[in-house]
């Protein structure tokens, strides 16, 4: 009858190996949690800068690539928003939300369509959450950062909780000094990648007392189709 033995010394190696990894697991959690909290620090300094404004007026660059399907779409755009209401101007459409009713205007069907947003549905980034979107519904973590003429940029990666999401992963580029949106890319699980780039960021704009009002004396020609 023979006994394998096992030398003290690889007994001790081993100990030794599984401590370091141990420790090193550890070092990486505690890492990890603290670039977490360094994220979501820096998304309530943009939420409570957000809502320190009375109005914003962005001019946008927007972007729809996928390399499968041979897509690459670019088009530039315009929002206003105050509170949860805005006007929104993308590929000669433009999009009204009152507060209750969400008007799309399509000049080249000559047809307005009007429905009801739902404010609750979290996977939809409105513009009117588009600033704020990420208060819940994702899991974020300290993404890298860039220099992007001289402004810093610290991008934020969400993912979202809901498994049934479409939506792979988000990106959102910060700008650490104004504490401003610079840009968002949003990745599909369908390879598609939408980008939306600030090109101007002002607030607090004089703004119309119709600004979010929809007049339809204005498209007294055009098909109105009620969707709700």
């Amino acid at each position: 009858m023979s006994f394998n033995i096992c030398p003290l010394s690889k007994i001790s190696l081993t100990m030794k190996n599984g401590f370091f990894f141990f420790v090193l697991a550890l070092l990486f959690s505690t890492t990890t949690q603290a670039q977490d909290k360094k994220a979501k620090t820096l998304l309530d300094a943009v939420t409570a800068k957000i809502k320190s404004y009375d109005n914003i007026v962005i001019d946008f660059k927007y972007s729809l690539n996928n390399l499968k399907e041979n897509i690459n779409q670019e088009s530039k755009g315009n929002v206003t928003m105050k509170g949860n209401k805005y006007v929104l101007n993308l590929m000669g459409v433009t999009k009204i939300f009152d507060g209750k009713n969400n008007y799309t205007i399509n000049p080249e069907d000559e047809e307005v369509a009007i429905s009801k947003v739902n404010e609750n549905d979290d996977t939809a980034i409105t513009p009117s959450k588009l600033l704020t979107f990420f208060n819940s519904g994702y899991k974020y973590t300290w993404d890298i950062p860039q220099n992007v003429k001289g402004r810093k940029i610290q991008y934020i990666k969400l993912v979202p909780n809901n498994a049934k999401d479409q939506r792979k992963e988000i990106l959102l580029g910060i700008d650490t000094q104004t504490k401003n949106i610079y840009n968002l890319i949003e990745v599909g699980r369908n390879g598609t990648k939408t980008t939306l780039t600030v090109n101007s960021f002002k607030i607090n704009q004089p703004l119309s007392k119709n600004q979010f009002t929809f007049d339809a004396s204005k498209y007294s020609k055009y098909y109105i189709n009620k969707l709700d």
